[in-house]
């Protein structure tokens, strides 16, 4: 199968029973080149011997030496049962093609970037990628960023949640606003609540990022899509300034 790249598990942490970090390393090849909001499509070998597909949205920066994903375990699955079985020093198979368009809009500065859990994968990585871009001198006027992050309890956000909030303290470009639906289930949660659909004008209206200068972007779950862009749209966002992907 030498048309595929392997990859090597060299870190994983697991946020939950059906929620975790998987980081790989390219072995004897170089990263392929891609730009943040893509996917790469992993495989690992079936019962019948056939490598089942199935395409993530890569959580790292390209500037980074090794690829990074957020991935949700689906119970029946085909991949993902398998994926969780991996431990450390495994391999799996990776396409050498990288692909998507779901990526940063440079018509606007703005960007109003809605996800629900492991829809998040596009934004991180692009904010990593203007946080190097900056740090290194290759931009020097940084696109702004406001992060709506939704999840039923606080934990499935995982280690994002913490690297997100440090960053935006950090910088003057990123407002990440995690929020959890089912604050019942997470007592300790003292942070926003609700859907991420629900509190996503509020915080549009409170920072300025207005449908005349802003490009929206949801990822995710397919019916939080569609509230969000019906949001939008109520608030003048023509049909060309809002960016989806759905995760199945």
């Amino acid at each position: 199968m030498s048309e595929f790249l392997q990859g090597e598990l060299i870190e994983r942490i697991d946020f939950s029973e059906d929620l975790g970090m998987f980081k790989f390393r390219i072995v004897g090849a170089q990263i392929p080149k891609f730009i943040p909001g893509q996917y790469a499509t992993l495989g690992l070998e079936g019962e019948d011997g056939k490598i089942i597909w199935r395409p993530y949205s890569i959580v790292s920066s390209p500037y980074e030496p090794f690829l990074e994903f957020y991935i949700e375990l689906v119970p029946h699955g085909k991949l993902t049962p398998r994926i969780w079985k991996l431990k450390v020093g495994d391999k799996i198979w990776i396409r050498p093609r990288i692909v998507g368009k779901f990526n940063l809009d440079t018509r606007a500065k703005k960007h109003l970037m809605v996800a629900t859990v492991t829809g998040a994968a596009p934004y991180i990585s692009a904010a990593r990628t203007q946080r190097y871009d900056l740090e290194n001198g290759k931009i020097s006027e940084p696109h702004k960023f406001l992060i709506i992050h939704g999840a039923s309890r606080s934990w499935e956000l995982g280690i994002y949640r913490t690297e997100l909030e440090e960053l935006s303290k950090k910088v003057d470009w990123l407002v990440y606003i995690p929020t959890v639906s089912r604050p019942w289930e997470d007592t300790k949660w003292e942070g926003e609540v609700g859907r991420a659909e629900d509190i996503v004008r509020k915080y549009a209206d409170q920072y300025g990022f207005t449908a005349d200068e802003t490009i929206g972007y949801v990822c995710g779950n397919p019916d939080m899509i569609n509230n969000v862009k019906g949001v939008l749209k109520r608030a003048r966002f023509p049909d060309d300034r809002i960016k989806e992907e759905k995760y199945y």
